[in-house]
């Protein structure tokens, strides 16, 4: 079973900087890790992607934090980081990490699935 743990949210002023970080346990192949987020009195809302990391090592961003927020893993750690420069008020929200790939879930059964971890609340203000 794959299990994911995020941390290191918190409250920032605007302009500073915060690293989050997503470890998983249980093996998975080629996996694709996403960062989303949803901001409050959203909930109900799809939640937005802020930038992924593919097994390949190549990482996109969504445009409104391009140049600003930076993915990166270490996959002897098995674990993916969030380092977020420069926040503004409106980055504020729950930041969720998810895996997507490969699991074998029992002998000769190999599957497609992602997992998502539980949410860290990232609060912008001063």
């Amino acid at each position: 079973q794959v299990q994911l743990v995020e941390s290191g949210g918190g409250l920032v002023q605007p302009g500073g900087s915060l690293e989050l970080s997503c470890g998983h346990s249980g093996r998975v192949f080629d996996a694709k890790w996403s960062w989303y987020r949803q901001a409050p009195g959203k909930e109900g809302e799809e939640r937005e992607l802020v930038g992924e990391n593919t097994s390949d090592g190549s990482t996109k961003y969504a445009d409104s934090v391009r140049g600003r927020f930076t993915i990166s893993r270490d996959n002897a750690k098995n674990t993916v980081y969030l380092q977020m420069n420069n926040l503004k008020r409106e980055d504020t929200a729950v930041y969720y990490c998810k895996i997507e790939g490969d699991v074998v879930v029992a002998a000769h059964d190999v599957r497609n699935l992602e997992f998502w971890g539980q949410g860290t609340l990232v609060t912008v203000s001063s």
